[in-house]
Parts: C-alpha cells; sequence; structure tokens
C-alpha cells in the first residue's frame, strides 16, 4: 500500500486530541512478566504488531516459533525460553531477523548453563533452546550492546534459583531502557540493585496480584512533536503520558523544545503547542539513550530548513534496517545534503525540498512515520505504509484526524 500525504500550504491543527497506544517497550516487558507471574493483570497494553506476537508465542506451545520482525520478541522470547526447563523450541523469523546479532544474549545465558544452538549461521537466529533449570547467577556482557540483550536477562532473573548478577563491560548505552526494566521489577516488589557497572535481581517465586497500567509509547508520540513544529500554528493534545516517565524517549519534550514545541501536562493528558516567533536553530544531540527519536528528528530539521549533527547512533545499524544508510538514501532524494558515519548522522540545511518523492520503507516502521510529518512542507508519498503497524496500527487514521490528506495510490 502506498499512500500519497499533502495538506494546504498554511496547514494548522487546532486542539485536536489523540489516543496513543500504549508503550511497545513497556508492554512487551509486562507480558513476559506476566508469562513469569500471571496473577498480574495489564491494561493500556500496545495494539502493535509486536507485542501481538509476543503473546502468542508465550501463551502457545508451539515447537517452532516464529516472530517474524519482532527484534524485541526475539531477544526477550530467547531468555524466556532459555529458562523454562523441559521446554524445546526453535525461534525464528523473518529473512532480516536471520541478519540481525543474537550471539552477545546467547553467550550471556549459556555462562548461565543455558542450551543454546544455532541452526544456520553462527551468532544468528534461528536458534534452538532447550530449556534448563538455571542455578548459576554471575554473568558478564559487553555494556555497548543493545539493551534489550540486558533487559532480557534482567527480566527472567526473579524466576532463577539465586537470581542474576551482571557485570556490564565497557561503557553503558541505553541506560533508560534498563532502568525502565529495572522498575518494572521493582513496581512488582522485586528487589534490584545497579551500582557502577553491576546490576542485581533477587530471586522471588511469587508476587502479589496486581493491575498495570501502561504507559501511551513516547516514540509515536514523537511524529506529533514533528508535526507541530513544521505546523504554522498547532496544538495537539495526547493520552496517556506521565510527566515523569520510564520511558528515555520521554527526552523529546526538551529535543523539542530545541524546535520551538512547547509541552504540558494535566492528569494523564500531554498538550503539544507550537511556540509563535519561535526561530529554531542548528541542532547538535547526542542520542546514546534514545536512538530511536533520531529518523523523526533529523526530518524535523530538514522541514525547519536547520541544520544538525546527531551522535551516539550505533545500535541503529542492527534495527529493522540499517536506519543510517536508510536515512541517507530517502533523505538525499528529498534534496538533503547528508552524511552518515558508523554512529552519527550531519545534516546540512536546506530550504528546498523536492515534491512528491516516493520514500522507500524498508520493513522499518519507523522509517514511515518518521517521513510523514514532512507533508506539511511538501507533497510526499510513502511506500508499503502499512509497515506501520509493526508498533502503532493506528498511526494513518490519526493523521487523517489531524485533518492530512492521506490517499492510497497505485504503485
Amino acid at each position: 500500500m502506498n499512500l500519497k500525504l499533502r495538506t494546504n500550504s498554511q496547514f494548522t491543527i487546532d486542539n485536536s486530541q489523540l489516543n496513543i497506544t500504549g508503550s511497545k517497550s513497556e508492554t512487551n516487558r509486562l507480558l513476559l512478566l506476566q508469562a513469569l507471574f500471571p496473577n498480574i493483570t495489564l491494561t493500556n497494553t500496545s495494539t502493535s504488531d509486536d507485542s501481538e506476537v509476543m503473546q502468542k508465542a508465550l501463551k502457545g506451545n508451539e515447537e517452532i516459533v516464529d516472530i517474524h520482525h519482532a527484534g524485541t520478541a526475539m531477544r526477550f522470547l530467547t531468555a524466556f525460553f532459555a529458562v523454562n526447563e523441559g521446554r524445546e523450541v526453535v525461534l525464528t523469523g523473518s529473512q532480516r531477523m536471520t541478519e540481525r546479532p543474537i550471539k552477545v544474549l546467547v553467550e550471556a545465558l549459556e555462562q548461565l548453563g543455558a542450551k543454546i544452538s544455532y541452526e544456520n549461521e553462527v551468532g544468528y537466529p534461528p536458534i534452538q533452546i532447550k530449556g534448563q533449570k538455571i542455578t548459576a547467577s554471575k554473568v558478564s556482557i559487553p555494556a555497548n550492546v543493545s539493551s534489550q540483550y540486558i533487559s532480557a536477562l534482567l527480566l527472567v532473573a526473579p524466576k532463577l534459583e539465586n537470581g542474576i548478577e551482571i557485570t556490564l563491560v565497557g561503557e553503558i548505552t541505553s541506560v533508560p531502557y534498563i532502568k525502565m526494566t529495572l522498575a518494572l521489577l521493582n513496581d512488582l516488589d522485586v528487589k534490584t540493585s545497579f551500582e557502577g557497572n553491576v546490576i542485581s535481581v533477587y530471586p522471588k517465586q511469587e508476587v502479589a496480584s496486581k493491575i498495570m497500567t501502561v504507559e501511551s509509547d513516547w516514540s509515536s508520540a514523537s511524529y506529533f512533536f514533528s508535526l507541530v513544529a513544521l505546523a504554522k500554528s498547532a496544538s495537539i493534545s495526547l493520552t496517556s503520558y506521565k510527566e515523569t516517565s520510564l520511558q528515555g524517549d520521554s527526552a523529546l519534550i526538551e529535543i523539542y523544545k530545541q524546535m520551538g514545541v512547547a509541552t504540558h501536562f494535566e492528569n494523564n493528558k500531554m498538550t503539544l503547542v507550537k511556540q509563535t516567533g519561535f526561530e529554531p536553530k542548528n541542532l547538535k544531540l547526542e542520542l546514546n539513550n534514545t536512538p530511536d527519536i533520531a529518523q523523526t528528528i533529523v526530518v524535523t530539521c530538514l522541514g525547519l530548513g536547520i541544520s544538525c549533527h546527531l551522535t551516539g547512533l550505533h545500535t541503529l545499524k542492527i534495527k529493522e534496517t540499517d536506519r543510517l544508510e536508510a536515512l541517507r538514501i530517502e533523505l538525499t532524494k528529498l534534496g538533503a545534503n547528508i552524511t552518515v558515519t558508523n554512529d552519527s548522522l550531519t545534516l546540512v540545511a536546506c530550504n528546498e525540498i523536492n515534491h512528491n518523492v516516493k520514500i522507500a520503507t524498508y520493513n522499518d516502521h519507523r522509517m514511515a512515520m518518521a517521513f510523514a510529518p514532512l507533508a506539511l512542507k511538501v507533497p510526499i508519498i510513502i511506500e508499503n505504509a502499512e509497515v506501520v503497524s509493526k508498533s502503532y496500527p493506528d498511526f494513518w487514521d490519526d493523521m487523517r484526524k489531524l485533518d492530512i490528506s492521506v490517499t492510497e495510490i497505485n504503485s
């Protein structure tokens, strides 16, 4: 499905209100904890493909579990099945998933006594897992890897006989996601500590019954920060968001303040307002803790006609696609002057954006959504737009609610 997006030239958004689906990151963590502690009840869970896949895999009894494009599910389920004594399963996914490394997590689990083997290429899915009773508790893992490897180990730790003590070797990245995992464990009265480079989770065989409400997804909110920044005038209210959030992407508030977006909270409602007469300046940002919002930010900068230099992006190369290379290709089509390295991106300010450019999405939900706000500046075509269902199935409907013209066209 290819969609053409466009707006009138002086586009405004007047006091719109949208309800955003629950955070994928929080939902996937809580689904795994619910599988370990079935007396937890969850509300406002994510409607994303990833979370649906995760739920199905946790509830099913299949010998072959196919998680398609869901990277989080691949990592969390590897740990879950490895400590699930007596369960044997082959964990596989899409073609892209078989190119996304899993070796660091497998080696960490093997240090604990897990039995995991590779079906094809060493270091990559599909993997065969034979669930074991785990009694070892000490493990070391490189600190600069995807935080999901670390979170996967932390989430299963309460059910291990002796808990877990993880030593992170080197400089730690994505700290907010590790802290989110620990905070959710603490919510269940699981004892944890994070001191220096050592994280400990203590064993807990049972937790009290509890209803846990998932906060809405901040990375999904990023596209509306971008729309407000690019609109002539705008006010959008989004629910449900907390001013003190576990999600690292809540850094959006401070980042978009630099692009003329003010944020106000009332109960669980967050309102984004365009600041009149604001002149944005060129941006320099270190995004080690929030790499998922890099795509949105660079597209906003293009739309505003400002330059940006973004660093700390090394994990983007192993996402749904190599996001840095994908951004370079697609932004260049729009007329941008952009260079990328292994972990950074530099956009030169430009005032001309090409019209009716077809944006390829590379099976990557964030590519589709990050480029959508540019419709406020030029008509744009998003190819394979259905890819948004990975994290935000209602995205195009929500764009239409804001009076952005979204029409299906023939490829």
